[in-house]
């Protein structure tokens, strides 16, 4: 059964060679790859973090809103984990 996400995803752009949009949709493809389907990407902008979290002082923000099922989930976030451009993941589930 299909439901609603978001997910707010870090993105790591220190010493890339590409820019945030290649990044940001680097990302989105590897979501639909999985079998989610993209609702909306939003863009957050880059912002600090309250600390150095490995060795980084900030990170490039964006918002994905798409549908799929509990099994997506975990493979995108499997998926992701070996993605070196991100820094961090969080997913719920929207109502």
């Amino acid at each position: 059964m299909n439901r609603k996400y978001e997910g707010m995803i870090v993105l790591n752009t220190q010493g890339t060679e590409s820019s945030v949009d290649d990044l940001v949709s680097t990302v989105s493809k590897e979501l639909e790859e999985e079998g989610a389907k993209l609702d909306e990407v939003k863009q957050l902008g880059r912002k600090k973090f309250a600390y150095n979290a490995r060795k980084l002082d900030g990170g490039h923000y964006v918002n994905y809103v798409f549908e799929a099922s509990g099994e997506v989930i975990r493979k995108v976030q499997s998926r992701l984990k070996l993605n070196n451009s991100v820094h961090l993941q969080h997913y719920q589930r929207l109502s």
